[in-house]
């Protein structure tokens, strides 16, 4: 892929209060301005001569963290709720995009970044995936781009493009936005691979209970409420970074709940439970970088919700599950770091010309403009049939397993990839690398309701999918997981 060199966005702050500034791509020639960003590479490079001159070994593990504010200039359009068609005006906490770079002895790299957003388009993950590996000469199954859902935060064009009626002086700001993110996660990675160090690896798990099932049953079907009895997953993983002084530095933590405790009648800007976890855990550790990643929550919601005070209420439980974590017998995660990424199809039911022509007459504004989507694409000759899916897994030694899931994938996916992987310490992650659509299992497609029919609206994808879906991911899963070592229980 050819990519362009571009400038590295300002603003990246990196640890150690090293920052960068206006920054070229790499192989840009020694004057001042540039010498943040090159200064830790010259190190490195120093440092890696002194190591072979002497005969002494390698680092087991190194990691780099780095963060960029990616709030969007006021007033924007947000998404997540189809109700608020008006354009936000206020900020009450910032977003932000952070990236953990991860590197073995021989070399072997992954870098995970995540995201207080609704989702990455396919669109915005593979230009700024394609750059990283153009400047770094890393592979696609090394990078990983996940989304916290957050739903009081901006539209991130194309993602949920059928949400409003939009008009190309509407889409011009959201197009804007797109590349300036692009630009500034594509920085991000090169920040955080600048600022690699060498470090001790741990995982840890404790638990939080404020998630909960919300596909309620109805006698008229399933509706979006409150399922007590419905499979959630309360494990919230805890990945640890520590100085080989013992100086905690970062923190990656996951969790499976919809960043939904502020409904559609606030139109602000916040991250929700998971921005105030990540402040909450930072505050606690002056100079440790909190990431958080979404995990399967696609039938998961906060309970109780729609406050402001509830959102700081859940993110006080998660980071206090962190701190748990933290205070306990964790696990070394060692080398070496094996990952593998596959781009698979997932086909939609069978649908015709006819079935759009029959839902333009639909009373439903978003049926009609999702039908003249659908009708458009059939009057191209290419008609909506399926959909590409990223399946990726990154694994570190025998200490811990990352499965990268597209999608609003819900939580049956990780509970059963748990229980055909007994043996693994495996944390599986929606909401990777392309936020498509969500990912029913055949049970919630053959209940019907919300995630697996009426959100494709939205999506503007044909949908429901072929019962076929679940069977496919879970194959293409086990490649994945062989590919990086893993093994199923026989």
């Amino acid at each position: 892929m050819q990519v362009s060199p571009i400038p590295l966005a300002t603003g990246i702050e990196c640890p150690f209060n090293s920052r960068v500034s206006r920054c070229d791509a790499f192989g840009v020639k020694s004057e001042a301005r540039y010498w943040p960003v090159m200064r830790p590479l010259c190190l490195a490079a120093i440092a890696l001569a002194l190591i072979n001159a002497g005969g002494a070994p390698a680092a087991e593990m190194s990691a780099g963290v780095a963060r960029i504010k990616i709030t969007p200039p006021m007033p924007f359009q947000l998404s997540g709720y189809s109700n608020r068609t008006n354009l936000a005006t206020e900020v009450r906490t910032d977003l932000w995009a952070k990236a953990i770079a991860l590197q073995d002895g021989d070399g072997r790299r992954a870098v995970i970044v995540t995201t207080d957003l609704i989702g990455l388009p396919r669109e915005i993950s593979e230009n700024v995936a394609g750059r990283a590996i153009e400047r770094h000469g890393l592979a696609r199954s090394q990078i990983i781009l996940n989304s916290a859902h957050v739903h009081s935060g901006p539209m991130v064009w194309p993602n949920l493009p059928n949400m409003f009626d939009l008009t190309p002086g509407q889409i011009a700001p959201l197009e804007q936005y797109a590349r300036s993110l692009s630009d500034n996660l594509t920085g991000l990675i090169e920040a955080a691979i600048a600022n690699l160090a060498p470090a001790k690896l741990a995982i840890a798990h404790d638990s939080a209970d404020f998630a909960i099932n919300r596909r309620e049953p109805t006698a008229k079907g399933f509706k979006l409420g409150v399922n007590p009895s419905g499979p959630t997953d309360h494990d919230v993983p805890v990945l640890i970074v520590h100085t080989p002084d013992g100086r905690l530095r970062a923190v990656l933590f996951a969790y499976a709940c919809h960043n939904t405790t502020l409904t559609g009648t606030w139109n602000i800007i916040d991250g929700d439970y998971a921005g105030a976890a990540q402040r909450k855990v930072e505050l606690s550790h002056p100079g440790c970088t909190a990431l958080f990643m979404m995990l399967c929550g696609g039938d998961q919601n906060p309970n109780p919700r729609n406050t402001i005070e509830l959102a700081e209420q859940h993110g006080q439980t998660l980071a206090a599950a962190v701190e748990r974590a933290l205070a306990s017998d964790s696990k070394p995660v060692r080398p070496p770091i094996r990952s593998a990424h596959h781009l698979i199809r997932l086909p939609f039911a069978t649908h015709s010309r006819e079935t759009f022509v029959q839902e333009l007459q639909d009373k439903n504004v978003a049926r009609q403009r999702r039908a003249r989507m659908m009708l458009a694409a059939y009057d191209r000759g290419q008609p909506v049939i399926d959909v590409a899916y990223p399946v990726q897994a990154i694994r570190f030694g025998d200490d811990l397993c990352l499965v990268g899931l597209g999608g609003e994938v819900v939580v049956d996916y990780a509970l059963r990839a748990k229980r055909e992987f007994p043996g693994e310490n495996l944390v599986v992650a929606g909401y990777c690398n392309n936020v498509m659509c969500y990912i029913p299992t055949v049970r919630i497609l053959r209940e019907g309701g919300y995630e697996p029919c009426d959100s494709m609206i939205f999506y503007g994808q044909p949908g429901p999918f072929a019962e076929s879906i679940e069977e496919t991911i879970f194959q293409t899963i086990r490649q994945v997981m062989r590919e990086v070592g893993a093994s199923a229980q026989d």
